[in-house]
């Protein structure tokens, strides 16, 4: 049977792939069979991906860039601070991942090994570090004093660390329209930059690592 003409995207691909694992309680088996059934060849597949994998990094990557366009489009947002920033970037990141909520939960509660499931972030973690550095304020580098590369990378591990505690959060939210998860981006964030004045950020990231290890590993 001859396969249908159509015009294929980065952003097609993405599309049927999430639809696909959608109707099918399961991801494509490899990228033949996806190919086929959407129509299109695996030449064409490899122009984009070079796997199956890498689409499912993709899509967490695709759902960061959507929310900083958005911000973007906003003509307030560049006269924000970085705490109202940051809070912005929350609540339409977590907007996005609401309306995409099946294929979020499925992914990320795949694998009985959280570790494993976070795999499909590495490519949203580069790109949220880079967000943060893009936002870090004169302000909050004077209150770190002296600070130099090293307290810039531990400002954006943090708030990477952060960023894993709201989306677990979010992922067991179960109150009408994810009112709990909003309460606790406010309050996170909030508390977040209070300690920015009160403790080295060594200390912070040493502890918050240890607290998701031991997450994880009760989860796993």
């Amino acid at each position: 049977m001859a396969t249908k003409k159509i015009k294929l995207t980065k952003d097609a691909v993405v599309s049927m792939y999430m639809d696909y694992t959608l109707e099918h309680n399961e991801k494509p088996k490899s990228v033949y069979l996806f190919s086929k059934i959407n129509g299109f060849t695996e030449a064409e597949f490899y122009t984009f991906f070079g796997n199956l994998e890498s689409i499912e990094k993709e899509i967490y990557t695709l759902f960061l860039q959507k929310t900083v366009e958005l911000l973007s489009k906003d003509p307030n947002y560049e006269s924000y601070d970085m705490k109202s920033k940051l809070l912005s970037f929350y609540f339409t990141f977590f907007e996005l991942l609401a309306a995409n909520r099946s294929y979020v939960t499925m992914s990320l509660n795949e694998n009985k090994n959280q570790l494993k499931n976070l795999m499909q972030l590495s490519g949203l973690r580069t790109h949220f570090k880079n967000f943060i550095a893009g936002i870090t304020s004169d302000e909050v580098r004077i209150q770190q004093e002296k600070i130099q590369e090293f307290q810039e990378k531990a400002i954006q591990e943090s708030a990477w660390i952060q960023f894993l505690f709201t989306l677990k959060f979010w992922l067991e939210d179960g109150s009408p329209n994810f009112e709990k998860t909003d309460v606790y981006i406010e309050k996170s964030v909030k508390l977040s930059f209070e300690l920015i004045n009160v403790a080295p950020l060594n200390s912070l990231i040493d502890f918050g690592k240890f607290i998701f290890k031991e997450k994880m590993q009760h989860n796993s």
